[in-house]
């Protein structure tokens, strides 16, 4: 069982039943330490029979083509942040702000804006779909749906404005609950992981360079190297969200004229109008723009969540090294009743790792997308990158999202098994102490060159003999050979092959990590 926290406050309360709701699916119970959930404490509780394949409280209509998005990955939040209902409810909030500040510049009455704000969200996708068809621009489509709804405030809808001050101040507003969401789960998985890394700071593992026998490391300060980056993708991912901005109300080329034409006489300038507007939304903007905001940020917002995708990639890859029987070391959790593989009964293949790896890649390709979308944004504006900005904008998050909750799944019920790290270590601990038997007769005043050939030549045949099954020679070897014990007693060589302390300042950079990592996203109690 481990344990978790986020702040207090209602983003806490949200975060509590986004957790509890979406890694209820993925085989985890989440219960609140205190009474309340605003508290900010929960626990992560492995349910036995884990079902790694989300479910869905209705299921899509599947005689049509559906993304995979739709229903199987990714979770509810995040498919109802970037549903069309919640897409045109937020094209209503700005519209709304929009109206509230022209009706404090007398453009519009107050009935007329009681009127637009009391049908804000009726959103009727038949109706606007219906007038889409016949008008072929989803935007205009909305305005007309809208309207009809408004019989003393419709006509005053979307005055002075173009499209895309509704929709790109719409899209940024929705990209900032995203990562919000995005923030709430890495902030859980980040504490679950500084867990097991302070949890584990000193247990000795074989380390590995090259998929090869190396040197000692301990296996807390292997999961910090995961922990690191997840630091580093939490700062990138933080600060994209801080700078967010939108394009705010600044007309079809991005000069506010339209604006500026409409409050001609009113005694406030356009500039004090998109203010107003802005601060509604609780949204800063560019300040300069063309017909939309800068595409740029969105290759921003792509890159920072493919740096998070990369980081889970190695993780999971790292995971799959060490699950297969050679090594066996570590596993991602199994239920009792999940099948391996339709042929071989006794299979357990590490799924949940190789989807995050699959997933992975795909995110790792849609900033080139979003690179070209800003790189061939022409002039004031061009219409090429809208189509595919409906595709991967979402797609990105919701990767992101499955990402997340797969990884927490498994460091939650993370597999550990100490009898395969005790014989890897057993196994090939010895070759890698050579370099502490090295060190030390070099330090006795023999030379180092002469004797890493000695050792080298020792351990070549000693690697042979463990290939042929048989015990490991090489302590014997060293500990007889003239060339070393002239430097070193045998029975301090065959100490020194003991490589289970040689694991250097592992341990206590390990944990000062796990420490900086509760500092930046809260400990857990």
């Amino acid at each position: 069982m481990l344990r978790g926290q986020v702040g207090a406050g209602s983003r806490s309360r949200n975060a509590y039943c986004v957790l509890r709701n979406d890694l209820t699916d993925y085989g985890l119970r989440i219960t609140p330490v205190a009474d309340s959930p605003n508290v900010g404490l929960w626990v992560f509780d492995p349910d036995p029979n884990p079902n790694p394949v989300l479910k869905a409280p209705s299921m899509p209509d599947h005689t049509t083509y559906q993304s995979p998005f739709t229903w199987r990955y990714g979770s509810e939040a995040m498919r109802a942040i970037f549903s069309e209902i919640h897409r045109r409810k937020l094209w209503r909030r700005v519209w709304v702000a929009l109206a509230r500040a022209q009706a404090r510049a007398g453009l519009i009455t107050p009935e007329q804006l009681a009127d637009i704000e009391a049908h804000a969200e009726d959103i009727d996708l038949a109706r606007a779909w219906a007038i889409e068809r016949e008008v072929r621009h989803d935007v205009m489509a909305e305005i007309r749906t809208f309207a009809e709804q408004c019989p003393v405030g419709g006509g005053v809808i979307h005055l002075g404005a173009t499209s895309m001050d509704i929709v790109d101040n719409a899209d940024v507003l929705r990209q900032r609950e995203a990562l919000d969401l995005i923030l709430e789960r890495l902030q859980a998985l980040i504490g679950h992981l500084a867990d097991l890394v302070e949890r584990y700071a000193d247990t000795p593992v074989m380390g590995y360079t090259h998929i090869q026998p190396a040197e000692p490391t301990t296996l807390g300060y292997r999961l910090a190297q995961t922990l690191q980056d997840l630091l580093m993708d939490w700062e990138e991912l933080s600060r994209v969200r801080r700078e967010l901005k939108g394009k705010g109300m600044k007309g079809a080329v991005g000069t506010l004229a339209s604006y500026n034409q409409l409050l001609a006489g009113t005694g406030i300038s356009a500039g004090e109008l998109e203010r107003m507007v802005l601060e509604d939304l609780g949204l800063d903007a560019f300040p300069v723009t063309t017909q939309t905001y800068p595409r740029k940020q969105d290759w921003q917002v792509l890159n920072a969540l493919a740096g998070l995708a990369q980081t889970l990639h190695r993780f999971a890859f790292d995971l799959r090294i060490l699950q297969s029987p050679p090594f066996g070391e570590l596993s991602e959790p199994f239920g009792q009743h999940q099948v391996g593989s339709s042929a071989m009964p006794f299979k357990r293949n590490p799924i949940t790792a190789e989807k995050i790896d699959s997933l992975a890649r795909y995110v790792a390709t849609l900033p080139q997308t979003a690179w070209s979308n800003a790189a061939l944004n022409l002039l004031e504006r061009t219409l090429d990158d809208s189509a595919n900005r409906r595709v991967i904008i979402p797609n990105a998050f919701l990767a992101a999202d499955e990402l997340l909750l797969a990884s927490t799944r498994i460091i939650a019920d993370l597999n550990i098994w100490p009898d395969a790290i005790a014989r890897n270590l057993a196994a090939y601990g010895v070759f890698a102490a050579t370099e502490r038997v090295l060190m030390e007769a070099a330090r006795a005043g023999g030379d180092r060159q002469h004797l890493h050939e000695i050792i080298r030549g020792h351990s070549l045949t000693a690697w042979a003999a463990v290939q042929q099954g048989e015990p490991n020679p090489l302590p014997d070897l060293l500990a007889s050979d003239p060339e070393l014990t002239r430097w070193l007693a045998p029975d301090r060589i065959r100490a020194l092959l003991d490589a289970s302390d040689y694991v250097g300042e592992a341990p206590q950079r390990a944990r000062a990590l796990a420490a900086a990592a509760w500092e930046t996203c809260g400990r857990a109690g």
